[in-house]
């Protein structure tokens, strides 16, 4: 019976969060070591496999997420929360910058009862800390179904770096988070 290399074993976890537009935040965590791939998409909402006009109309309830997967023996879920608080306003309700609308809500949609306990630590943290001066408004709720975006939006920044919106929006978020 052949035996396993511990070493070769990885342990790949999902998170999933909303922090404003789905394409700013994909091309920022997709650059993570340790992050294995990002999907972006929808949760949150009551409709079945909603489109992005449909979720637009902020008449399902849906938020704009990415979904990830990562090796958590590279890179922690801890260490997510820590660029996910990092990379949007968990201070605005329902806007992230010009976007605004319930699709752009910050959200934290927890896997299993360890992602919910260390998410709610961190937004206490965070809360209490200096970093904002208005009060964290994230909400950590339980994941019910991811619905993956249509294909035009994954891997939209790698795919359109040229486009405006990425040169004027996306890209100068990669820039500031990274230099930091």
């Amino acid at each position: 019976m052949p035996q396993s290399n511990k070493a070769e074993i990885s342990l790949i976890e999902k998170a999933t969060f909303g922090a404003g537009c789905f394409w700013c935040v994909e091309a920022i965590f997709e650059r993570l070591e340790g992050v294995v791939e990002v999907r972006v998409g929808y949760a949150g909402g009551k409709k079945n496999n909603p489109t992005y006009e449909e979720i637009c109309s902020g008449d399902t309830g849906h938020a704009e997420v990415i979904q990830i997967d990562y090796n958590a023996e590279i890179i922690s879920y801890s260490d997510l929360l820590d660029v996910f608080w990092e990379t949007h306003d968990p201070t605005t309700l329902n806007r992230q910058g010009a976007d605004i609308g319930t699709q752009y809500r910050s959200s934290i949609f927890y896997h299993n009862n360890d992602q919910k306990k260390i998410a709610e630590e961190s937004r206490l943290f965070i809360d209490k800390s200096s970093i904002f001066i208005n009060p964290i408004v994230t909400e950590i709720i339980p994941l019910e179904i991811f619905f993956e975006a249509e294909n035009y939006h994954q891997d939209y920044y790698r795919l359109n770096r040229d486009a405006p919106y990425c040169q004027i929006v996306i890209e100068p978020k990669i820039n500031k988070f990274f230099k930091r």
